[in-house]
């Protein structure tokens, strides 16, 4: 007798997923394709159509964009559905000043509380980002890689600074300026030393030089929206979905 769950040839067939798997999964393609562009920013998002693209349910979806909402990448408007959010320069700028108002304030906090375990994992999250900065080639791949070290080294930076609201508010700033950093990848606006910027971070933190790390950081993120500015107008134009 064959065993339970099991298909032709004895292989197991897969477990169907839950409603509530089935949301955050719909929900993590839909952020990715929002982050990286596929969904345009101000485009309109018909349930019917993502039904299609997506496979998954209607309210499988209107679940997923109510979590989208949550984390400021979509916008609703009553009953009328839901749109991606735009993005603009006067938004960049309100994010990179608020990031760098907190991040610099929890950097500082870092470095005076910082063991020496907090400066092992620095010293591991400095050396992965390294690696992948190596690999930047452009493509889609090597940018995602590159992502997720580079969120790894500044939570890695911060992890120290004792503050669950500071890491929590980080967390929201980091997640709406992805969609601004890939910009600098796909449009290529200003040639830039990224992993030179990264390493004079990375020097004052082990030297525990509180001053020169905060400056460092500070000019590394104000360094985005200056490259970001000088994109053309367009980039920035609502879709007209």
């Amino acid at each position: 007798m064959a065993a339970s769950g099991a298909g032709a040839g004895g292989q197991k067939k897969a477990a169907p997923l839950s409603g509530k798997t089935l949301v955050l999964a719909t929900y993590e393609r839909l952020r990715n394709d929002i982050i990286a562009g596929v969904l345009a920013p101000g485009s309109r998002l018909r349930v019917e159509h993502l039904k299609e693209v997506y496979e998954a349910g209607a309210g499988t979806l209107r679940e997923a964009l109510a979590l989208l909402v949550s984390d400021a990448l979509v916008n609703t408007y009553g009953q009328r559905g839901f749109w991606v959010k735009p993005i603009s320069l006067e938004d960049f700028a309100d994010l990179t000043e608020k990031r760098i108002l907190l991040e610099t304030d929890a950097l500082r906090l870092s470095l005076k509380n910082g063991d020496d375990d907090w400066e092992a994992e620095l010293v591991s999250a400095y050396y992965r980002l390294s690696k992948a900065e190596a690999r930047l080639d452009g493509s889609a791949g090597a940018f995602e890689e590159w992502e997720v070290c580079n969120r790894l080294f500044h939570e890695a930076a911060l992890s120290a600074c004792g503050s669950r609201w500071s890491h929590y508010f980080l967390s929201i700033l980091y997640h709406q300026t992805e969609r601004y950093r890939r910009l600098m990848i796909t449009e290529h606006p200003v040639p830039r030393d990224v992993h030179h910027e990264h390493e004079a971070i990375y020097s004052a933190c082990i030297a525990r030089d509180a001053e020169a790390a905060c400056a460092s950081l500070a000019a590394h993120i104000q360094a985005n929206y200056s490259a970001i500015s000088r994109l053309p107008e367009s980039v920035f134009r609502p879709s007209e979905e």
